[in-house]
């Protein structure tokens, strides 16, 4: 099986990044202007407290040159992701990040004089210049984090250290993407396929057992080879988080995340306690997946394959998009226009290619459309992968539309929320529409590897990260025996005693990019409940629920996540809304084995 050239994949799938920058000279224009602009933003270094105007200045001025280099940055690094092994675009992905750096070491004396001035003054300031009354929210946001800002100087050290402290998740990155090969292995056919990170979960969805071993030892050899190396750059990165939360004075490099989102650490706490009293629902789901599979033992590589055998469900990438569309319908027609003018006009990248970054996500700077990148496989997953991306774009777009740039960009707590409510819709649609006892049973188990994918192993993702920087913050080193150790007894907690603890799954955690951004993961468990119940209140009311949805969207990041989905009818302070998912999983159990007979 050929994996395709960059240059052999078809224009009509691939993004159009020339809607960015028609040209990398045009590219260059920006580059300069950015770099030009950052003496700008240093001149008003020590003088925020001359007047209201010189404030508003200031602030505008930021937000100009912020605006040009996220263009400058974003382009760079998405023409980087099509072709990972692209010399050009590695030098311009790397200029990026030190124009971004150096531009961040710039404006790093901002919140510190703002916090030094006193707040009379501001209030003053406020009074006088009814343009700083834009800023209302994000002054309160500053002042929010005043016991853990440092002094000009200091901050402006950290963000020059910026660049070197990426250094961990770039070096993941190029490795996993650009160098790590796997062993070939015999298809079904018993021909020659070569294994990538597209290909993976496709192989692991096979219904030949042969080959789903085989696809899934190739891969673990791979990292295992690497396992030295792979735990030294982890490590690497969970000393970095530790580092900044130390320096900022917070209390764990928990609750250093935590806090850029307005989170308290109850709610991620709650989010795994929750989980883990409903872990039994996991091994019964596990038990049922054995007995349909026939086997006597089931291991983590019979995972993935659908509990119906003989569906075969091919989906061309044109037919995704007519499902998308279709399961989409109830958020409206002005949601519905967008969303196809966007498939229609170079918004996603859809094939995988040789380099070409794995995975799939949405991206895109503000001021300019949103993107989507695929590494499309002709199956279900990847339409709900389509519908789950398009989530992503379509919050981008209806917040860059509605937001000035300063509140434009949402939070990831509430970006799982859109990219999920999208998931479920479709799942509702196909539940409805698609008729055949074989066919029904297989999207009920789609939607319970949803919640198994989702909710119990994200929340295993998340209680791994929290007990590998407890353990560096107790002065523990993080060697492969103990991340393998940690790792292999969750998964003996989360899937219980009805699978074989395969030697490979102890090494799951060093092919996991999402570990490089420290506790990013519970946000899916969290996005997912909470949608779940937004999707029920779209489906059950109509137009009102639609709305009210469309506003959270539009929202973007003009205020906290947990007040923004309370807004839309969702306390996610509460374990109510995840319980609830949990209730639903096992509806969903009693579902299938009620069709089982």
């Amino acid at each position: 099986m050929h994996l395709p050239a960059r240059n052999e994949i078809s224009a009509e799938y691939k993004w159009r990044l020339e809607d960015i920058y028609p040209s990398d000279e045009r590219w260059e224009q920006d580059f300069r202007r950015v770099e030009e602009m950052i003496n700008t933003v240093g001149s008003y270094n020590g003088r925020l407290g001359e007047s209201a105007q010189v404030m508003l200045e200031a602030f505008r001025t930021q937000e100009q040159v912020e605006q040009i280099n996220e263009k400058v940055y974003t382009y760079a690094k998405m023409r980087r992701d099509e072709d990972n092994g692209n010399h050009i675009y590695q030098a311009l992905s790397d200029r990026a990040e030190s124009l971004d750096a150096r531009l961040q070491a710039a404006n790093a004396y901002l919140v510190p004089e703002i916090l030094s001035l006193p707040a009379e003054t501001l209030e003053r300031f406020r009074r006088e210049e009814p343009g700083l009354e834009l800023y209302k929210f994000a002054l309160e946001e500053i002042f929010r984090q005043k016991p853990h800002r440092l002094s000009a100087a200091e901050e402006q050290l950290i963000a020059r250290a910026e660049e070197v402290t990426q250094a961990p998740a770039n070096i993941f990155k190029m490795m996993n993407n650009a160098d790590l090969t796997f062993p070939a292995i015999k298809d079904e056919q018993d021909e020659e396929v070569q294994v990538t990170h597209g290909r993976f979960i496709q192989l692991l969805e096979s219904g030949d057992r042969r080959v789903r071993r085989d696809a899934f030892q190739s891969v673990y050899s791979a990292y295992r080879g690497l396992i030295n190396t792979l735990s030294t750059t982890l490590s690497a990165s969970v000393k970095k988080d530790v580092f900044y939360a130390r320096v900022r004075k917070y209390p764990s490099a928990l609750e250093a995340s935590l806090f850029a989102d307005n989170v308290p650490a109850e709610v991620y706490d709650s989010l795994v306690q929750t989980v883990r009293r409903n872990l039994g629902r996991m091994h019964r789901y596990l038990e049922l997946r054995k007995k349909l599979l026939g086997l006597e033992a089931l291991h983590f590589y019979d995972l993935y394959t659908p509990l119906v055998k003989d569906v075969q469900w091919n989906i061309p990438y044109a037919q995704a998009v007519e499902l998308v569309k279709q399961g989409l319908s109830p958020l409206g027609a002005d949601y519905m226009a967008t969303m196809t003018k966007g498939l229609d006009n170079g918004w996603v990248d859809v094939y995988e290619n040789k380099g070409k970054t794995s995975g799939a996500y949405s991206w895109g700077p503000y001021g300019v459309h949103p993107y989507i990148l695929l590494n499309y496989r002709d199956n279900l997953h990847n339409v709900f992968t389509l519908a789950h991306e398009m989530g992503h774009a379509m919050h981008s777009f209806y917040a860059f539309g509605a937001q000035p740039y300063t509140y434009a960009h949402y939070k990831i707590f509430t970006a799982e929320v859109a990219s999920t409510v999208n998931e479920q819709l479709l799942m509702d649609h196909l539940l409805k529409t698609v008729a055949g006892r074989e066919k029904r049973l297989y999207l009920l188990n789609h939607y319970l590897e949803q919640y198994r994918g989702t909710v119990f192993r994200q929340t295993m993702f998340a209680e791994f990260e929290m007990i590998i920087h407890q353990k560096a913050e107790s002065g523990e080193a993080l060697t492969p025996s103990l991340l393998n150790d940690i790792y292999r007894q969750l998964n003996a907690d989360y899937y219980g005693p009805g699978i074989v603890m395969d030697g490979e799954i102890a090494l799951e955690w060093a092919r996991i990019p999402h570990f490089y951004s420290a506790f990013y993961v519970y946000k899916y468990a969290t996005g997912f409940s909470a949608a779940a119940a937004l999707t029920k209140q779209i489906i059950e009311q109509g137009g009102p629920a639609v709305d009210r949805y469309l506003g959270f969207l539009k929202s973007g990041g003009s205020d906290y996540p947990l007040r923004l989905l309370k807004a839309a009818g969702v306390d996610m302070t509460t374990p109510r809304p995840v319980q609830a998912g949990l209730d639903h999983f096992a509806e969903l159990l009693d579902q299938i084995e009620a069709l089982l007979g």
